[in-house]
């Protein structure tokens, strides 16, 4: 067994903002049964509270700016203003109504027909008249949901006329002609960005929430605002790093990532904790999970209502994971083949050490799933049969359609990516990729909590799924560039031209049961992409496929415990050519999908044994999980 050092939180450096303690909001009453003052009704205390943070803000803003001229040069020592290559896209954009006048003056008189229609409807319902509105929020769009978007005509109108910019900006990009396909795409991408932004509810005198909230508080809430933005760009170094959870309330071991158990093997990229068991007997075949490297394993064992690692230990499996490491530099010369044989391979033969069984069921969660089907059809090319049934989790092997994603692989912004690891000393940023994340659903992930934090002046949450998104990971420069040019950029896995070892890889050769899940709303791996995944392993008829489509996205589409019974999920034993097709004839169940895939395990991974504890085996127990890798911060 290899056991490699340990690696260990570097030390960080004092907050700017330490000293300028926030106040946690108004209290009803003090110990002598006196209402609290706000900080406005108090002098002193706001001078003491202005003091400290204007203090302290000085000097975070100074460095900000600062900073800002060195985050824009890149290895050559250039300066790029325009690291993800949006302004060719636009160029190209403008060129193309440049090029049609006759369509951009159509579409001008079809936007001021829009504002008309829209101040006769507002006219008429300012007489009396009950009338419906011109143009409402699509479905599902919570921005609006205050009632005084409805009910007070001036917001209404704001609304109204937002709403009725953003439908003709966003058709207008779309029906443009004489322009690449790509660059199209990137520019309807940020021109939903800009849309995003511009929205009246991030402005804080429309915004009726903020408003209210002002009032209620007397205004303090601009105060703690203020201070939170300013903390923000004190910890992201230069850079604002929205809270998007409360990081200090929660600590791995203890109130999150809970679940007992060991780490018992380790080696430079990854630790594999193994579960103590909590029933008698346990399935025969060990289940090895595989998460991605992008975020951190503890999205299965968050908190013990909504753990999917505690759930499967309490159904009779013995549950081992792979908790990858949080990569410093030295490591940037690892490889995606690396990752496979110092991942998948050595976490197989430590399985067999610690049970005795040299067969497994695996899971591959997103990123860990496309390692995962590599890892198999490698396998399949040599008569490797360890892994008897492989379980895929919102995972990618053909990305054809893998979405807005596809907007950030072009040879351009590949280029600035490698520059930027380069500069990082071979590494990309975990920040980086999760402000990647949150550009797809910016109005949940960016500008809700801009609205909270620093408008509303909201203490972050106590959310735990919140929390493990903000905990990010570094990638290695060779195992990110492999992962993007390869998979992303010319899917070759799917092409059947993937080369990894010396083999060339075709995922037909796998002929194990495959069970392949999906979320209906996913935008990381939309579930058109994995359902042509699931048709690559049963292209040659080999492998027993089956695919389950989960309502839900990327996240809570996997991690739905079925005590929460929400949701629904969605089957089809049929794999026909079309997603269409599979939809028509599928039939719709409410609540989680993990009991139907408990079922499918056990059906394809028979026989019983007594249960087996960490330390049973050959391997001795390293350190208690959720072990030291996954506790280094980014």
């Amino acid at each position: 067994m290899t056991q490699a050092d340990q690696p260990t939180d570097k030390p960080k450096s004092p907050s700017k903002m330490a000293a300028a303690k926030p106040r946690k909001g108004v209290k009803p009453a003090n110990d002598d049964g006196e209402a609290e003052k706000s900080l406005f009704e108090d002098f002193d205390a706001l001078s003491e509270y202005l003091v400290e943070t204007t203090g302290a803000g000085q000097e975070v803003v100074r460095d900000f700016f600062m900073k800002q001229g060195d985050a824009l040069k890149v290895a050559t020592g250039k300066k790029s203003a325009d690291p993800l290559n949006v302004g060719e896209s636009f160029q190209e954009m403008m060129q193309a109504l440049a090029s049609d006048p006759g369509t951009v003056m159509q579409r001008q008189f079809n936007l001021w027909g829009d504002y008309a229609k829209l101040m006769a409807t507002m006219g008429r319902k300012m007489a009396g008249e009950d009338v419906g509105p011109a143009i409402e929020p699509e479905p599902g769009d919570k921005r609006f949901a205050h009632k005084a978007w409805r009910d007070n005509p001036m917001l209404d109108f704001v609304k109204q006329a937002y709403l009725t910019y953003a439908k003709w900006l966003k058709t207008t990009v779309h029906n443009l002609e004489g322009m690449d396909e790509h660059d199209k795409k990137k520019a309807e991408f940020f021109t939903q960005q800009f849309l995003d932004a511009i929205a009246p509810t991030n402005f804080p005198v429309l915004n009726p929430e903020v408003v209210e909230t002002t009032i209620e508080t007397k205004g303090e809430n601009i105060l703690k605002g203020m201070r939170n933005l300013l903390e923000d760009l004190d910890r992201g170094d230069g850079a604002l790093a929205i809270r998007q959870a409360d990081l200090e309330h929660f600590k791995l071991g203890v109130n999150i990532a809970t679940t007992p158990g060991k780490v018992v093997f380790q080696n430079e990229i990854m630790q594999l904790i193994q579960y103590a068991p909590m029933t008698e007997e346990v399935a025969k075949r060990p289940l090895l999970i595989f998460p991605p490297w992008i975020n951190k394993f503890y999205i299965l064992d968050l908190q013990p209502t909504n753990s999917f690692i505690r759930w499967m230990v309490e159904q009779g499996r013995t549950v081992f994971v792979v908790s990858w490491v949080n990569p410093e530099p030295s490591l940037s010369g690892k490889t995606f083949e690396d990752y496979i044989k110092q991942g998948c391979f050595a976490a197989l033969d430590a399985v067999k050490k610690a049970t005795g069984e040299r067969e497994v069921d695996a899971i591959g969660y997103c990123i860990g799933g496309t390692m995962l089907s590599t890892a198999l059809a490698l396998m399949a090319k040599r008569g490797d049969d360890r892994i008897r049934s492989a379980t895929f989790f919102t995972a990618q092997a053909d990305f054809k359609e893998s979405g807005d994603l596809l907007l950030f692989v072009d040879d351009e912004q590949l280029d600035a990516i490698e520059k930027q690891m380069d500069a990082a000393g071979g590494v990309l940023e975990g920040r980086a990729m999760a402000t990647t994340f949150n550009m797809l659903r910016s109005n949940d992930l960016i500008w809700s909590f801009v609205i909270d934090n620093y408008m509303k002046g909201k203490d972050p949450a106590k959310f735990d799924l919140l929390y493990w998104n903000s905990d990010a990971t570094r990638m290695p420069k060779k195992v990110h560039l492999f992962y993007l040019r390869e998979f992303y950029q010319h899917n070759r896995l799917a092409k059947g031209e993937m080369v990894i070892d010396g083999e060339t890889l075709d995922l037909g050769d796998v002929d194990i049961p495959i069970f392949m899940q999906a979320g209906e709303t996913d935008h990381i791996a939309p579930h058109n992409s994995v359902y042509r995944t699931a048709r690559l392993f049963a292209s040659k008829d080999k492998a027993d496929v089956t695919y389950m489509l989960a309502g839900s996205g990327h996240i809570a589409g996997v991690v739905n415990h079925p005590d929460k019974k929400k949701y629904h999920h969605s089957i089809n034993p049929a794999l026909p050519p079309k997603l269409d097709d599979w939809k028509a004839g599928a039939e719709r169940h409410p609540g989680s999908w993990w009991p139907y895939w408990m079922e499918w395990l056990n059906k394809v991974s028979p026989g019983k044994v007594p249960a087996r504890a960490p330390g049973d085996g050959e391997l001795t127990p390293i350190e208690d999980a959720p072990g030291s890798y996954v506790k280094v911060k980014a």
